[in-house]
């Protein structure tokens, strides 16, 4: 048995060849393990041998007991001696067999805990790097807290009326933003001031609603300008539309129950407010030079259009009330109502918004129907006359009846006297005579041709009905009744005719016809029926 082993193979073996191998191989068959042929101390050993005669031969095994014992011997001898070693190797051993263990343990869990280290490094760097950022913060504690309640400032100097400095405050929050907008506190801080100046221009379009002086107003405007919400173009509408809702405020508190005092108290709040508005306008915005507007340098807005559209677009709301009020009848009070609105137009005319041309055709329209409704009215009445009225009522029965006169010219145009004897045609004339005093307060000459045409029809139905009154009761005339009904006749016909167009010739003297016209005063007659009723069409 070897003593020792080696490493080395068996082919690097130059004492054994191959022959030698075959023959060890079949006299030694399956008497050692196949793993010693690899030991280079076998082969030398198996080699040396062979080289032995039969008496060595024969002694090697004792040789080889004796060897052995020794050795054991020694073994004995050696670890008797360093038994302590042994121990100690012994645990080493185990030691070492455990601190295998442990160290495969170890290296399985390394790379986890590599990963663990990386990134507790990196927590460590942003720790670092935050609790740097927090004792900056810390240091700078003061600035930022102010920065943080821009939002709550800028509200409250909103809410309190506060406005340059909320101006200021927006103006910074902006250059902020254009520097800082990365950041969503500063989003969050601009979202917020977003809001309060949304607020602040609500407020101040508010005030332009108010009942609010120049000085007011050009504040207002002043602070508008600095916001940058609106073009000149729109800041120009936005005032002219928060004016003009502030005035339709005013308005909507006049009582309309009665159409004559809802019309004048509504041309005394326009001319008086609709003036301030005008003169605010004009002392905020100048009108000398042309806005350009944002499509591009060609097209041009002029502001005098908005500015005159707003003022056209007023006077016609005001016109459309008073021909609504004027529908609605003001009783005799219509001369008044004329003289205010021509005084209303006339204030208007030192600021070019001169309306008193519109005025003349509603006044004459209105003045026109009430004529017309009189005169029916007239018909009417001496109509239910005719039907209740007999020939041989005496004059006594009138009952102290008197006609009316015409407060133009009252030493001029008396009535006719002789008209008391015939009370339905005293009662027509007095009727026609109140439209004509109702007619003079405010009496146009360009109704001289509808007034003619309306006293001609009615003159026209009257004839109708005297006509008809004589063939119901021609039968039953007596030669009394004859006489009357022929002085009834001749009084209508040579009294109350002419004296109706000498009427007409007081309201619509042929001297201002003739001037119209172009045609001497004596011969207006011959070329229209203004101012004269036509005879023939009776």
């Amino acid at each position: 048995q070897p003593c020792a082993l080696t490493n080395q193979p068996l082919s690097n073996m130059t004492a054994v060849d191959v022959e030698d191998e075959s023959i060890l191989a079949s006299i030694f068959k399956d008497s050692f393990p196949d793993n010693w042929r690899d030991n280079p101390d076998f082969a030398a050993y198996l080699s040396e041998l062979s080289s032995f005669g039969v008496e060595k031969l024969n002694r090697e095994p004792e040789r080889l007991a004796e060897e052995r014992a020794q050795i054991l011997q020694q073994t004995r001898e050696l670890a008797y001696s360093n038994y302590k070693t042994f121990i100690r190797t012994e645990d080493i051993y185990r030691d070492f067999g455990r601190v295998e263990s442990s160290v495969s343990k170890l290296l399985d869990k390394l790379p986890s805990f590599g990963e663990k280290c990386r990134g507790f490094v990196k927590d460590a760097e942003d720790i670092g790097a935050s609790r740097r950022m927090n004792s900056l913060t810390l240091n700078r504690h003061t600035e930022i807290l102010e920065i943080l309640e821009i939002p709550q400032l800028l509200d409250t100097c909103v809410r309190n009326g506060y406005y340059e400095e909320a101006l200021e405050l927006a103006a910074y929050v902006k250059r902020l933003e254009k520097k800082h907008s990365s950041l969503p506190v500063i989003r969050g801080i601009v979202h917020e001031v977003r809001q309060s100046a949304q607020l602040m221009l609500n407020q101040l379009l508010q005030q332009l609603r108010s009942n609010s002086q120049l000085p007011v107003c050009l504040r207002v405007i002043g602070y508008l300008r600095r916001m940058d919400v609106f073009t000149e173009a729109e800041l120009r509408v936005k005032f002219l539309q928060a004016r003009g809702s502030w005035l339709r405020s005013i308005l909507s508190t006049v009582p309309d129950d009665d159409p004559y005092c809802h019309i004048s108290k509504t041309i005394e709040a326009c001319r008086v407010h609709l003036f301030d508005i005008i003169t605010q306008y004009r002392a905020i915005f100048s009108d000398e030079d042309p806005l350009l507007s944002p499509g591009g340098q060609d097209q041009v807005v002029n502001e005098g259009a908005i500015f005159h559209g707003w003022v056209v677009q007023q006077v016609s709301e005001f016109l459309e009330t008073l021909d609504r009020d004027l529908q609605r009848g003001v009783g005799g009070r219509l001369d008044s109502l004329l003289g205010q609105c021509m005084y209303f137009g006339l204030s208007f005319s030192r600021v070019g918004a001169d309306f008193r041309g519109q005025l003349a055709p509603m006044f004459q329209r209105v003045a026109a129907d009430t004529f017309r409704k009189a005169v029916e009215e007239a018909i009417e009445r001496f109509q239910e006359d005719m039907n209740l009225y007999t020939l041989i009522s005496l004059p006594s029965m009138l009952g102290g009846s008197t006609l009316q006169t015409t407060s133009t010219q009252p030493c001029t145009l008396q009535p006719p006297m002789a008209l008391l004897d015939f009370p339905p045609l005293a009662c027509f004339l007095n009727n026609i005579l109140t439209a004509f005093n109702d007619l003079r307060l405010c009496c146009p000459l360009g109704l001289a041709q509808q007034v003619t045409k309306y006293l001609e029809d009615a003159l026209v139905k009257v004839t109708k009905l005297i006509v008809a009154f004589h063939r119901a009761e021609e039968t039953a005339f007596s030669d009394r009744e004859k006489e009357l009904f022929v002085q009834f006749c001749c009084s209508f016909a040579e009294d109350m005719v002419p004296f109706l167009n000498r009427c007409l010739h007081v309201l619509f003297p042929p001297a201002q016809l003739s001037v119209i016209q172009g045609v001497p005063p004596t011969q207006i007659h011959k070329y229209s029926s203004l101012g004269c009723i036509d005879v023939s069409v009776r």
